[in-house]
């Protein structure tokens, strides 16, 4: 299974890194990362086939948010599981990303147990 991870904070390549070391040994996940929304769409309409299943998106982003790629990925792939994780959890942004089709939302601190089950439950 491959995951996109997207976040202008770099160091969360590590941090995600770290948290899936041992499946990235195993095999059963690979990890890309895109460091702004527009990266992530570069990378996603380069790929043929399409071999992400799921993309893991902080909201607040300069640039394009969270949100906007969301949008613009249920358009474009609407198969794509899209999650969404944020510093500032509001009422707002969690009504936008559900009513736009994620399919989670997390909060920072990720609670990477729990990101595990849900990933790996489909």
């Amino acid at each position: 299974m491959k995951v996109m991870i997207v976040d202008d904070e770099r160091d969360v390549e590590f941090l995600f890194r770290q948290r899936f070391r041992k499946e990235v040994k195993e095999g059963t996940i690979e990890l890309a990362f895109a460091f702004s929304g527009e990266e992530a769409m570069t990378i996603l309409k380069g790929l043929k086939p399409l071999d992400i299943v799921l993309i893991l998106s902080d909201i607040n982003m300069p640039g394009m948010t969270g949100l906007e790629l969301l949008k613009i990925v249920k358009a474009d792939f609407p198969k794509l599981r899209v999650c969404m994780i944020t510093a500032y959890s509001d009422e707002h942004n969690y009504n936008t990303a559900m009513s736009h089709g994620a399919e989670n939302y997390y909060t920072k601190p990720i609670d990477f147990d729990r990101l595990k089950r849900e990933v790996f439950a489909v």
